[in-house]
């Protein structure tokens, strides 16, 4: 089971984060083509800063607790999500702030 420690770190970001968009209406997953907009340039930055980290010897990742699905270049699959769960879940906890408080 060790092997889906990164998936469940991630599950868990986003059990925390979902069921804002259901409950407070914040609308973001309705708006999908803006969230893919705001998501695209943050995953390719951080894909590219990753890949160029893991050539040069400087980052790695255990594959005691990844999936196992690795990329060209060695980018495992769960880095590839943590890139597109981890702003998913800012975005919404940041909708969810403005619908709370308005326009203050």
């Amino acid at each position: 089971m060790r092997h889906l420690t990164y998936l469940a770190v991630l599950a868990g970001c986003l059990a925390g984060a979902l069921w804002l968009e259901p409950a407070l209406r914040v609308g973001v997953l309705r708006q999908w083509r803006r969230l893919l907009l705001t998501l695209a340039p943050v995953v390719a930055v951080f894909v590219v800063w990753d890949l160029l980290a893991i050539a040069a010897g400087h980052w790695s990742f255990d594959p005691a607790q990844t999936t196992g699905v690795v990329f060209p270049g060695g980018l495992p699959l769960d880095e590839l999500l943590f890139f597109v769960v981890v702003p998913v879940c800012a975005v919404l906890g940041f909708e969810a702030v403005r619908k709370v408080l308005g326009d203050r």
